[in-house]
């Protein structure tokens, strides 16, 4: 296997959590973001639980329910968030699917933290792209909400989110309060807009040439489809931004969390463990190949 990656958020991490150890949390609040996605508030169960879980922006829990199962989620609160977990879930399969029907005040189980986080303490000082699409923007909702609880800590933010329908627009008060912060560029744009669509129209790789980089003091954070990844990130390296700068948040079917089933394997990788935040240089050629 390949070297793991260990960016410095990974601090956040808590070396003390037994991974197989499924901890019961509460649910506090269920938003609504679109028919089949909700966003679950959950605060766990017990003082000294809350005390010890700690996590980096960019990781995922296993999120359990009772009697039915268990599934990958990415975390998107703020890693300094001291009482509450917020996952966004959509209903896809069996498991999410029943976790759509508990409402608050019912209980779920958390396991984790696992994977690598976002690079958050290697781009202070830097500008910071932040290139998302369609409805795989959640790993770095938790980035973005890290990034302005201490926006003095970093440069420009230029947040680009595509997706295909106005109806697919996720965290849209989120993208309003995130485009009032100094220094700070919200771009969205959608490839199939209807009569409310008052922004770009077209693919999300269209807007990089609407924004001005610095390439040598920029780091590009880019999660969604795989091919928009796969074909955006070379469009940012024509731009001067070296590959060893840019950083992809990675999906596959994740069951264990620790590297034993095998189902996430990318290469030589494997993203529960040596992901799902990857650089870009690493797996490069691993993207869009199919049984890797």
């Amino acid at each position: 296997m390949g070297a793991r990656m260990m960016p410095s958020s990974q601090v956040h991490g808590n070396s003390e959590t037994n991974p197989y150890l499924v901890h019961p949390a509460t649910i506090i609040d269920k938003v609504r973001e679109t028919d089949d996605i909700h966003t679950y508030r959950l605060r766990l169960d017990g003082e000294d639980a809350r005390r010890r879980y700690r996590f980096a922006a960019g990781q995922f829990n296993m999120v359990y329910l009772f009697g039915v199962g268990e599934v990958a989620i990415s975390i998107v609160s703020d890693p300094d968030e001291p009482e509450f977990l917020d996952h966004t879930i959509r209903a896809v399969g069996r498991v999410t699917s029943a976790i759509a029907r508990l409402q608050v005040g019912e209980s779920l189980g958390i396991r984790g933290p696992f994977g690598q986080g976002w690079p958050l303490e290697d781009a202070r000082g830097r500008d910071v792209i932040i290139v998302t699409g369609g409805l795989g923007c959640a790993p770095v909702v938790g980035a973005i909400e890290y990034i302005f609880r201490r926006r003095n800590h970093y440069g420009s933010v230029k947040i680009l989110h595509g997706i295909k329908t106005p109806e697919d627009l996720l965290f849209r008060q989120r993208f309003e309060t995130w485009r009032k912060h100094p220094n700070t560029e919200v771009l969205l744009t959608s490839d199939q807009p209807d009569k409310t669509w008052h922004y770009h129209v077209g693919v999300v790789t269209e807007l990089f040439e609407q924004v001005v980089v610095d390439p040598a003091r920029t780091v590009a954070l880019m999660c969604g489809p795989e091919i928009m990844m796969r074909l955006g990130a070379p469009i940012l390296i024509g731009r001067g931004i070296p590959a060893t700068s840019i950083y992809v948040s990675l999906e596959r079917h994740m069951e264990c969390g620790i590297g034993l089933c095998g189902h996430c394997q990318m290469g030589p990788y494997f993203l529960c463990k040596d992901g799902p935040v990857m650089r870009y240089d690493r797996v490069a050629q691993w993207l869009g190949r199919v049984g890797v």
